[in-house]
Formats: C-alpha cells, sequence, structure tokens
C-alpha cells in the first residue's frame, strides 16, 4: 500500500467506525501528534486514546476527500487534502458538519513499507458548533 492508498484507508476507517490507532506510528519521544479541529492530540498514546473515544462517542460519518496531493520521498510522505466531515455527537444527536483542511506527513515503518502517521492536522475555517 502507498501513502496515498494509506490516507485513503484511514478516511475509509473512520466512516465505518473502525479503530484509528494503528495508522499512526509508535513513539517513544512523544514525536507524534495529531491536531483535531478542536483538540491537540501528542504521542501515540494520548492519539490512540483520543481516537478510540472518538469512535466511542461518534458515528454516521461523511468523508469526503475533494483534493488529496501526495508526495513520497525515500520513506517519507506529506499529503494535504480538502475533506467534506460529517458525523453525529451520539451523546447528544448534534449532527456536526465541516469544510475541514488536512495536512500531514508519513512515515515508511518497515522495509514492506508500511505507511504511518508522524503527524497529522486537520482544521476548518468554520466557526465551531457549540
Amino acid at each position: 500500500m502507498n501513502a496515498a492508498e494509506t490516507i485513503e484507508a484511514y478516511y475509509a476507517a473512520l466512516r465505518a467506525g473502525e479503530p484509528l490507532g494503528p495508522f499512526f506510528a509508535d513513539d517513544a519521544d512523544r514525536s507524534v501528534v495529531k491536531f483535531g479541529i478542536s483538540e491537540q492530540l501528542i504521542g501515540t498514546a494520548a492519539i490512540r486514546t483520543g481516537l478510540r473515544e472518538q469512535t466511542e462517542t461518534t458515528t454516521d460519518w461523511t468523508v469526503e476527500s475533494h483534493a488529496l496531493r501526495v508526495t513520497e520521498r525515500e520513506g517519507y510522505a506529506w499529503f494535504s487534502d480538502d475533506v467534506e466531515l460529517c458525523w453525529t455527537d451520539t451523546e447528544n444527536g448534534i449532527r456536526h458538519e465541516y469544510d475541514t483542511r488536512w495536512s500531514g506527513a508519513l512515515e515508511a515503518t518497515d522495509e514492506a513499507r508500511e505507511w504511518q502517521f508522524v503527524g497529522m492536522h486537520v482544521s476548518t475555517a468554520d466557526e465551531l458548533a457549540e
């Protein structure tokens, strides 16, 4: 699987409510980071916990990629995308809909070139719903 296919698989897993933590590289020094629309998670443990809690409290995800751009270079890749992102909060039933901007970096973690995220940033120009 190349880096672009890994990103698309992440989107598919998000839509399906599957575990997202395995898409992020293991780190001993808390160097992996994920910025979401309203949170900052530093280190693999925090990212995996945050994503697990997100999966447990949300449903009905829409993840529509509109401009995925990926560059790979000798074991590293970086990307950007414009993504229509929607989900329903299972705790209060509120539907959230945002036009988001994604960027990040991936690293090939072994000889087989299994790609994992080492950084991800998701933002929106929209105001966050309270």
